[in-house]
């Protein structure tokens, strides 16, 4: 086997389709198939179950594309090590961050390092916890903010932040008088919830199993505006991180009778190598959260 090899065979698997993989890779679909059957031949093992439109996996190739993917990002990730001892850098951080974190937390620290270093790209991808963890480890980010809690052994979690979470109600909703709400007194309303793979949403789910709650989901998004203003219209209530409410009118925030705090942290791949890019934003991350 060689990376040429495991390129063709991981963009083959990908796409599923042998003339999309070709014109993906830029080269002819008949050498894409020679070098397919060629691996194949080394191996002496099928990876692939052709038909007419589609190719799918076999059992040994989907053992295969776990070890491929793992070899061509060492072999990015040394590349990228080379070319700094060469005195360059990557030149750019590529940082998975959840919607709250990013509206209300980040955007002050993310302007400060480009002030800091012009020269460097930020690439944001906003996303939950759980895919936030899947791309970190499918080498598609650099660095990912993360709830630490359940985290995968392969990955490397660093501390940040201690957020609270709160119930947020309209102003004009009956909890708002109160001091602290309860977990029961919180779900006997209708709710409006982040989607399944978001801290947010991982959080009503645990407390639900804990205590044996149905929650009452009335609307499901991910969009963050339209949560608030659905909850400012009080239409439903809601759980966010309590610096969502230091920074919006129309709502308040009252704590949990039992004050949920989140361990907000930075992670990264275990095996990963981290950039020049990538080690200065997170020193300057660490910096401003102390």
């Amino acid at each position: 086997m060689d990376i040429r090899q495991l390129t063709y065979f991981v963009k083959l698997a990908e796409t599923g389709n042998f003339t999309r993989a070709a014109e993906q890779l830029h080269i002819a679909q008949p050498a894409l198939s020679i070098a397919i059957k060629k691996l194949e031949s080394q191996l002496e093992l099928p990876l692939f179950h052709r038909n007419d439109r589609k190719v799918m996996l076999t059992h040994e190739g989907n053992i295969l594309l776990e070890h491929a993917r793992l070899i061509l990002r060492q072999m990015e990730d040394a590349n990228i090590a080379m070319a700094e001892l060469r005195g360059l850098e990557k030149g750019e951080v590529r940082l998975g961050l959840p919607s709250m974190l990013g509206s209300y937390f980040f955007p002050d620290i993310l302007m400060g390092f480009k002030s800091q270093y012009p020269n460097l790209k930020l690439t944001i991808v906003e996303a939950g916890t759980q895919s936030i963890r899947k791309m970190l480890l499918n080498g598609e980010l650099d660095l990912g903010i993360i709830h630490n809690a359940d985290v995968p052994d392969s990955l490397v979690t660093e501390h940040l932040i201690n957020s609270q979470m709160v119930a947020v109600v309209g102003e004009g909703n009956p909890l708002a008088k109160q001091k602290t709400v309860s977990f029961s007194d919180f779900f006997k309303n209708e709710l409006v919830m982040f989607k399944q793979g978001y801290f947010h949403r991982e959080f009503i789910d645990d407390v639900c199993r804990q205590y044996q709650l149905i929650p009452q989901i009335a609307f499901e998004t991910n969009l963050l505006p339209m949560i608030l203003k659905i909850v400012r219209n009080d239409f439903a209530i809601t759980a966010l991180l309590e610096m969502v409410t230091q920074h919006e009118q129309g709502l308040s925030a009252i704590p949990f009778q039992q004050p949920v705090y989140l361990d907000i942290a930075i992670a990264w791949r275990k095996n990963g190598y981290l950039s020049v890019a990538d080690r200065a934003f997170m020193e300057f991350v660490k910096q401003h959260c102390q």
